[in-house]
């Protein structure tokens, strides 16, 4: 086993019944890296994770964390990982202290070394005087942090994150945002990320990792994956688009991709200002004149549109205050 790699995972495989909800991805992820792993709600992002935290046994392929097996070696596993799911499952008639010094307790740590990794733990999360009141009091974003605290506590080689901002209004995703990027930097600690947020991918991750139906789709740094759609793109409207229409934009020098969603071709080219003028001509000759354009540089919901065929629309629910 290479000791610079902290998960990895070939052929991995989880089904339920006839549903194959993880179907054969493969990852190698080094220590110290930040991993996003990107995708709508039913991708199977969870079901990945619950494997490789030994919540679930897999179905096919095999995985190691830190070094250990997570099916033959699960135990060895969890001593050396931090786990936060989507929802934190804390005591709310403890204290916040009290929910991470039982935590401590449970790795075995007592007394000062378990006080002194107390206060290390709560420095990071920055909740203050809050944590020595009860958890029914917290707000959501304050739940996520104390959650994270836990996961933090026995000093984990690899944290994983899963989905951890959801519901959480802008500026309490922030703060973990900050959060995660200091834990990383600071620590060494290596961190796989669940996300269905674009932008958290893109801040927080070096490497992303793209899952549709089960399958990693795509996968590379945020902007590796934006180069492969081009340097610009053009999103224009029309009435409606006939079936000749997308060749036709093709025959345009300094064209890439072309595709269509709906009334709307979104086109992709090495200089997209040059390209404007080319654009409204064709569409003009064709008597489908532009209703709409905008020109802008690829996000990775176009890297997602185009290794997909959809967009990553995500209702971003709004959460409590921090």
């Amino acid at each position: 086993m290479d000791s610079s790699i902290a998960i990895s995972a070939s052929g991995l495989v989880r089904t339920f019944g006839g549903n194959r909800a993880v179907d054969g991805i493969d990852l190698s992820i080094a220590r110290g890296e930040i991993y996003g792993f990107l995708g709508p709600n039913g991708a199977g992002k969870s079901t990945a994770v619950r494997m490789l935290c030994t919540l679930l046994g897999p179905t096919g392929g095999s995985a190691s964390v830190a070094g250990f097996d997570v099916a033959t070696q699960a135990a060895e596993v969890r001593l050396r990982i931090g786990v936060a799911l989507q929802e934190a499952s804390l005591d709310e008639k403890q204290t916040g202290r009290e929910v991470l010094a039982l935590q401590g307790r449970m790795y075995g740590m007592r007394g000062p070394v378990l006080a002194k990794r107390i206060d290390e733990v709560i420095s990071f999360i920055d909740i203050g005087a809050a944590i020595d009141d009860f958890v029914g009091t917290y707000s959501g974003g304050m739940k996520r942090r104390v959650d994270l605290a836990t996961a933090l506590l026995h000093e984990p080689e690899v944290l994983f994150l899963d989905e951890p901002t959801t519901g959480l209004d802008p500026a309490s995703r922030a703060k973990v945002w900050e959060e995660v990027g200091r834990l990383n930097r600071d620590l060494g600690i290596t961190i796989f990320l669940t996300t269905q947020y674009l932008e958290e991918a893109d801040v927080l991750a070096g490497r992303v990792g793209i899952i549709s139906a089960g399958k990693i789709v795509a996968e590379g740094t945020p902007a590796e994956l934006k180069k492969s759609v081009g340097a610009d793109l053009v999103i224009v409207e029309v009435a409606d688009v006939p079936e000749a229409l997308p060749e036709r934009i093709r025959s345009i020098g300094g064209v890439g991709e072309v595709a269509v969603r709906g009334n709307e071709i979104t086109v992709s080219a090495v200089n997209g200002a040059a390209l404007v003028n080319d654009l409204v001509v064709l569409l003009n000759s064709a008597g489908r004149p532009a209703q709409l354009l905008t020109l802008r540089t690829p996000t990775l919901d176009d890297v997602f549109l185009q290794v997909t065929g959809e967009h990553l629309e995500v209702s971003e629910s709004q959460g409590e205050a921090a």
